[in-house]
């Protein structure tokens, strides 16, 4: 299986939420189906099949987790020379040449993505038309509503 790439910040977020899962949630859904079974009849035992559908979600979150983090590549963008050009992991600020607004954002793995927060996945295709540019070049991006060109107004290592 191919590694896929994911940022420090990134592995740091999927481990703590492996953590949590492991010894905040499942102790405790653990605990309310011990005390869901102690209610008797389990058949129509709503509290139970509640806790155990709660259960089987949390432990195919954490098989999850463990699989992304096996076969991940952690990348620290701040030991990469990249030579200024477009990497994963950095960030970068853009010109929309249409409107003139300037946009900044980080390209990260899939699982990091969010476009909320600035981070962009590396397979969307803006990452895609971004990667291997330098400061100064002009990304054409394929939009739904047609092309759009972005200048690379700065392009940053930093976590």
């Amino acid at each position: 299986m191919a590694k896929t790439p994911l940022t420090v910040h990134g592995a740091v977020r999927l481990r703590d939420e492996l953590k949590r899962l492991k010894s905040e949630d499942r102790p405790r859904i653990i605990k309310a189906i011990a005390e869901a079974r102690a209610h008797g009849d389990l058949s129509e035992n709503a509290e139970y099949h509640a806790a155990r559908e709660q259960q089987s979600f949390v432990e195919g979150r954490i098989k999850e987790l463990e699989s992304k983090l096996s076969n991940a590549e952690i990348i620290d963008v701040t030991k990469i020379n990249a030579g200024g050009k477009v990497v994963f992991g950095c960030t970068v600020m853009l010109e929309d040449e249409e409107n003139g607004s300037e946009v900044c954002y980080q390209i990260v793995g899939e699982d990091e993505a969010d476009i909320k927060a600035s981070r962009v996945s590396v397979n969307s295709p803006l990452a895609r038309a971004l990667i291997g540019k330098q400061q100064g070049d002009v990304a054409v991006v394929i939009t739904p509503s047609g092309p759009r060109q972005f200048e690379i107004i700065d392009v940053r290592y930093e976590q």
